[in-house]
């Protein structure tokens, strides 16, 4: 794995990291003081509520799908374009936020 970001901490800290990286992450911060140090730092800053348009962005979930929409998309319902793009969201991007979500609505169809 190469060098961990800070990018890559604040994924990790959103619990956006593929299995594999999010536990090459744990481990190294279990190694590293440095990278502690780095992440705690990491920590505040999202704390203060960085201010970027890239953070507000993640933040505000402006490009997450709605409940409806997933439900969509569960469904196979809807506009193709936005069904094509919501599949891109959740498999490609890996959203944890809307695959959660989505796994709800699957347990809720269920019963």
């Amino acid at each position: 794995m190469s060098a961990i970001t800070r990018q890559m901490l604040l994924d990790y800290m959103n619990d956006a990291l593929p299995d594999t990286e999010l536990a090459s992450v744990e481990k190294a911060l279990r190694e590293s003081a440095d990278l502690r140090a780095l992440y705690r730092e990491v920590v505040e800053q999202q704390d203060r509520g960085e201010h970027t348009v890239g953070a507000i962005w993640r933040r505000e979930r402006v490009s997450c799908p709605s409940r409806d929409q997933l439900g969509g998309f569960l469904l196979g319902a809807g506009d193709p374009e936005l069904l094509e793009y919501v599949e891109f969201h959740l498999k490609t991007i890996g959203c944890a936020y809307c695959q959660a979500n989505l796994d709800d609505l699957r347990k809720a169809k269920k019963r």
